[in-house]
């Protein structure tokens, strides 16, 4: 039997989700016996192959468009979609930045912090992402198979979805599995 592919990408992140991903430990080892890892931040192949794969996870929220596009691509690229961790599902903590304008929040940010250096001004350049004026959840810019919440998602519950997928099965998140210690 053919292994089950799978690629990974972070967005506006902590990088929590992913550690949370390498958690599992032992599990990962086995899990990895049937699933064959095409890309993630955490190796060197960082975007899905143009081929695709069969899952796709995404962590963290949209905040510029350069993490639109890649939550585009990796919906193109995956047959399932994942989105995992409570910035993904919901816009999470980075959200916060919603409540203010923002040119006022590059602002603070570049120029007025204790720590910046005088006459600091904020970076403009085409190469920059553009910051969009609300953060927003993946399933906000593109459609998801499967939903995650956790900030992180417990390595058990990452565990028992890619293995239920795996298998074939559709996860089922019951309460039992979306509750945190």
């Amino acid at each position: 039997m053919a292994k089950v592919t799978l690629s990974t990408d972070w967005l506006d992140v902590c990088s929590g989700c992913h550690m949370s991903l390498l958690d599992m430990d032992e599990l990962l080892v086995e899990i990895l016996e049937h699933v064959q890892l095409l890309s993630s931040p955490i190796t060197d192949l960082k975007h899905p192959p143009e081929e695709g794969a069969d899952v796709g996870i995404l962590t963290g929220a949209v905040s510029n468009d350069h993490q639109e596009a890649v939550a585009r691509r990796m919906r193109e690229r995956c047959n399932i979609l994942i989105s995992m961790g409570d910035c993904a599902v919901f816009g999470g903590i980075c959200t916060m930045r919603n409540f203010f304008d923002t040119e006022e929040t590059l602002r603070y940010a570049y120029v007025e912090t204790d720590s910046t250096a005088p006459d600091q001004e904020v970076p403009r350049s085409p190469e920059i992402a553009k910051l969009y004026p609300a953060v927003k959840s993946v399933r906000d810019i593109v459609k998801v198979d499967y939903h995650l919440p956790g900030c992180p998602p417990p390595a058990h519950v990452i565990a028992y979805v890619l293995t239920e997928l795996v298998a074939g099965r559709e996860p089922k998140l019951t309460e039992d599995l979306l509750t945190y210690d």
